[in-house]
C-alpha cells in the first residue's frame, strides 16, 4: 500500500502542477483577448460551474466501476481542454478559450477521485495524517513549483503555461495507466440501480446527508468566501500596489513552500493536541482576520507579511475538512462524498470570482480592496456558524497520526 500511496501521491503532484501553473496567468490571458475584469471572471466560473456538475458524477462512477479507470478519462480531458486553450491565443478566439475551461471543468474531477484512493488504503487512524500529505504535496508543492514554472513560462508567452500544463497532465495520464493499481474492492463497489444513474440527484439530496451535508455546505460557504479574496487579490497586487507578474508568481512560490511545511508536519503536530474542528476554527479565524488586514494599509512589505501569516493558518482549513468529510462517510460512499463536497467546493468558485468581478472597477483601482474586506468579513460569519453547528459533524476524537 505505501507504493500505491506514493504513486497516488506522485500523480495529486503532477496534477496540481497542471492547475497551479495556470493561476498566476489566467487573469493576464483573459485580459489579452480584450476582456473585461467581470468578463475574466467568468473564465473561473465557467470552470467551476462546468466541475460542479461533473465531479459528482465521476464520483459516483468511480465508486461503480473504480477508481483508475475516472482518472484516465480525467486527464485526457486535462490534456485536451489545455492544448485548445493555448490555441486559442495563436488564434485570438476568445470563444475557444472559454470552450477550453469547460472541458477542462466537465472533464477535471479527479482531485475527489485522487482522495478516494487515499481513502480506500489508509486506515482510519492514519487518515488526518495521509490527507494532511496529500494537502502538503497538492496545495503545497504544487503552490511552489506550479507558479515557478509559470514564471519561466512568462519569458516566452502567457499562453505557453497552458501548453506546459497539458504535457504535465500527460505525465500523470500515463503514470495513471502504466503505475497506479485499481484500489476500489470488489466489494465495495456500489451497483447501479439504474443505468443512467449518475449521481446528479445526489447534488440536492447530499445537503440532506446526516452529518455530510451541513460539511458541504459549511465548505461551499469556505470556497465562496476564499474565491471572492482570490480574484481580487491579483489586480490589488498588480493595480494597487503597483508590482509585477512575476513578483505575483514569486509570492506564489512562497506560499507554497509554507503551505507544503504546515500541511507536512504542523497540521499532524496540531491534531495530536486538539480536535480536527478546533483546527479549522483557528485556520478560519486567521484567514478572515488577514484577509480584512490586507488592504488597511497600501504598502508592498506589509502586504507580504500579512499574507505569509494567511498562508500559514490557510493552509490548515482544506485537509481539516476533507478529513472530516471522510471520517464522516461509509467506506463504499468515499468516492460519493467527497466528489459531492468537490461540486460544492467548485461551484462556489463559480460564484466568488462574479462577486468580486461585479464590485471591482479597473478605472478605479481602489475597487480592487473591496473583495478582500468582503471575503474577511464573509470568513468571520462562517466561522461562527462552524462552531454554532459543531456538534452535528465533529468527529468523537482527533484521529491520531
Amino acid at each position: 500500500m505505501q507504493k500505491t500511496f506514493g504513486i497516488t501521491l506522485f500523480i495529486a503532484f503532477a496534477n496540481a502542477i497542471s492547475f497551479t501553473i495556470l493561476i498566476p496567468i489566467l487573469y493576464l490571458y483573459g485580459r489579452e483577448f480584450g476582456l473585461t475584469d467581470f468578463q475574466t471572471s467568468l473564465l473561473f466560473a465557467v470552470y467551476a460551474a462546468a466541475q460542479f456538475f461533473a465531479t459528482p458524477v465521476i464520483g459516483k462512477l468511480s465508486d461503480r466501476y473504480g477508481r483508475k479507470p475516472l482518472l484516465i478519462v480525467s486527464l485526457i480531458g486535462t490534456v485536451i481542454a489545455n492544448a485548445l486553450a493555448f490555441s486559442a491565443g495563436l488564434v485570438n478566439i476568445a470563444g475557444l478559450l472559454f470552450f477550453a475551461r469547460f472541458l477542462d471543468g466537465i472533464t477535471g474531477g479527479n482531485v475527489s477521485v485522487v482522495q478516494a484512493v487515499i481513502a480506500d488504503i489508509t486506515p482510519v487512524e492514519n487518515r488526518a495524517k495521509s490527507f494532511g500529505l496529500f494537502g502538503a504535496v497538492t496545495f503545497g508543492l504544487g503552490f511552489t513549483l506550479g507558479p515557478a514554472l509559470s514564471l519561466l513560462t512568462q519569458q516566452y508567452s502567457l499562453g505557453a503555461g497552458f501548453l506546459v500544463s497539458s504535457v504535465i497532465a500527460a505525465i500523470a495520464l500515463i503514470l495513471t495507466i502504466f503505475g497506479l493499481p485499481e484500489t476500489l474492492k470488489q466489494s465495495t463497489q456500489v451497483a447501479p440501480r439504474r443505468l443512467f444513474d449518475l449521481g446528479l440527484g445526489n447534488l440536492i439530496s447530499g445537503l440532506k446527508l446526516p452529518r455530510l451535508g451541513l460539511l458541504f455546505i459549511i465548505n461551499f460557504l469556505i470556497g465562496t468566501t476564499f474565491t471572492i479574496f482570490t480574484f481580487g487579490f491579483q489586480p490589488y497586487f498588480l493595480e494597487l500596489l503597483g508590482q509585477t507578474n512575476q513578483a505575483l508568481t514569486a509570492l506564489f512560490i512562497v506560499f507554497g513552500l509554507i503551505s507544503a511545511l504546515v500541511q507536512a508536519k504542523g497540521l499532524a503536530i496540531l491534531n495530536k493536541r486538539f480536535s480536527l474542528s478546533m483546527v479549522l476554527f483557528l485556520g478560519l479565524l486567521m484567514r478572515g482576520l488577514t484577509f480584512v488586514l490586507m488592504p488597511l494599509y497600501p504598502n508592498v512589505i506589509y502586504f507580504v507579511c500579512i499574507s505569509i501569516a494567511f498562508s500559514v493558518f490557510n493552509s490548515l482549513v482544506q485537509p481539516t475538512i476533507i478529513t472530516l468529510i471522510s471520517l464522516n462517510a461509509k467506506p463504499e460512499v468515499q468516492g460519493m462524498a467527497l466528489g459531492l463536497n468537490a461540486s460544492y467546493l467548485n461551484v462556489s468558485n463559480a460564484f466568488g470570482p462574479m462577486i468580486a468581478g461585479l464590485i471591482v472597477d479597473r478605472a478605479y483601482p481602489e475597487t480592487y480592496r473591496y473583495p478582500l474586506v468582503l471575503a474577511g468579513m464573509l470568513t468571520l460569519g462562517v466561522l461562527a456558524f462552524a462552531i454554532l453547528k459543531r456538534d452535528r459533524y465533529d468527529v468523537a476524537r482527533s484521529p491520531r497520526s
